[in-house]
């Protein structure tokens, strides 16, 4: 459960970098019910097993264990998934969710390879992410 929280925590800070390109944020359950909801005002918070989501609209609530994805879009259906936001190619800077720069791998791949469980940023060109290895 730590891991969850500091994940989404990390989420919610790259959802916040991610959101001025984005208009929508889209979430899809593991029945594939989709809701898609405004960033203007966004708020994301976590209670318990539940994520609160809360804009301009109002507040929405997912269970966590239901939640399949949580994605950016442009249009509120076109979704652009987070995982899409690096190239497999080239090299990434790797940091700790705290900041500390940890160093540069020539790919993607390598870096995971080289990492240790736990949560991580990766920076490539002007484009970042957050993944956890486990």
């Amino acid at each position: 459960m730590k891991r969850l929280c500091l994940f989404l925590a990390v989420m919610l800070s790259v959802c916040m970098a991610q959101a001025a390109d984005y208009p929508y944020l889209v979430f899809t359950n593991t029945g594939g019910t989709t809701t898609i909801l405004s960033v203007e005002n966004l708020t994301l918070s976590v209670s318990g097993s539940t994520l609160q989501v809360t804009n301009a609209d109002g507040t929405n609530s997912f269970a966590l264990t239901d939640l399949k994805n949580m994605q950016f879009s442009k249009d509120g259906s076109t979704v652009t998934a987070l995982e899409n936001v690096l190239q497999a190619d080239g090299a990434v800077e790797v940091f700790t969710v705290s900041g500390v720069r940890l160093g540069t791998y020539n790919s993607l791949a390598q870096a995971v390879k080289n990492l240790h469980s736990g949560a991580y940023i990766i920076k490539q060109h002007t484009n970042a992410q957050t993944i956890v290895v486990r």
